[in-house]
């Protein structure tokens, strides 16, 4: 059976021969792609988001469509349509770029409302709708939207629907002056590097070994009492309106797992729940009117509701976890 933590590491070192610095984003994408999650960046333009989901497509030899949304982008222009052929008297189905395994909607948030409803059924589901017909998307099946917070003219907010069904948020920040001088000298010496260069390092086949696997990993009742009670402080917090949902205690559960096999472990540790907490919650949180004009980070409401509630000691951990033969 294929090893998270191998698969993991063959993804990151074939990734980062284009860019520098995104090993927590890559990790956590391959937390997502072992889960069945999807993901959303946020960014300002020029920080390689979707070059990040292409070469992580291309590393894993997942198939990759890139759908630009923009305001006048249609449902069926995502999901496909039936058109009709007249010589042959017939309809025919035309199928639209959602059927792929890697699906990357760029600037998600350009797409009105009910286009961005088109990738629920898909996203949930994994099945695609079109004229009464359902059909089942490819597995695997991962959907990684990018948006810019900075610019808002010509944006939509995506609804709370929307954003509860990805299973992490992250941010792409601006590298670190250390890391961009290196990404010159990189780009410098070879101006046409970039995804095309990328190989397939791991198989599908090792995808779904590496699932099975997470599945095995043991999450101790003290540990799960632990996701529980981070999940039920974020609706009692005082600059939340609405928490965290059950979907965001079952992704703590499913991520945590991951990240404990991808870090060799056979069993979850409460530190993997505390490093899931604001991909998970981030983009969750209603925050209340008071909190949105005071300014509140979300940020600093997922810390807040870390420290609110008691970590199980590693002891208690350590005396739950099955012992290895």
């Amino acid at each position: 059976m294929t090893d998270p933590a191998d698969l993991y590491e063959r993804i990151q070192s074939e990734v980062s021969t284009v860019l520098i610095g995104k090993d927590e984003i890559v990790e956590t994408l391959t937390v997502s792609l072992l889960t069945r999650g999807h993901i959303l960046l946020e960014g300002v333009p020029g920080v390689a988001k979707t070059t990040l989901a292409n070469l992580f497509a291309r590393a894993t030899g997942l198939e990759y469509n890139r759908i630009q949304m923009t305001p006048d982008i249609l449902p069926a222009d995502i999901t496909g349509t039936y058109i009709y052929r007249e010589q042959e008297g017939s309809f025919e189905l035309q199928r639209g770029p959602v059927f792929a395994n890697l699906i990357v909607a760029d600037e998600i948030n350009r797409a009105t409302p009910k286009t961005q409803s088109a990738l629920l059924e898909s996203m949930q589901e994994r099945t695609v709708t079109i004229e009464g017909n359902t059909l089942d998307l490819p597995d695997p099946f991962m959907v990684i939207a990018t948006q810019n917070p900075i610019e808002m003219e010509g944006t939509f907010e995506l609804p709370e629907a929307q954003r509860d069904r990805f299973q992490v948020k992250l941010t792409v920040d601006l590298p670190e002056r250390a890391e961009e001088s290196q990404l010159l000298d990189r780009f410098d010496a070879d101006p046409q590097l970039g995804p095309a260069g990328v190989e397939r390092v791991v198989t599908v086949g090792e995808i779904q070994e590496a699932r099975d696997a997470v599945r095995e990993v043991f999450v101790a009742d003290v540990v799960r009492d632990y996701i529980l009670d981070v999940v039920e402080e974020t609706r009692s917090n005082p600059d939340v309106d609405h928490g965290a949902s059950p979907r965001a205690s079952i992704a703590f559960l499913n991520t945590a797992k991951a990240r404990a096999a991808i870090h060799g472990r056979s069993y979850v540790i409460p530190d993997d729940v505390k490093a899931m907490a604001e991909p998970i919650l981030s983009h969750r949180l209603v925050l209340s009117t008071d909190a949105e004009l005071g300014n509140v980070n979300r940020a600093d409401v997922v810390e807040a509701v870390l420290a609110n509630v008691t970590t199980p000691s590693a002891d208690a951990v350590a005396d739950a976890a099955p012992t290895e033969n």
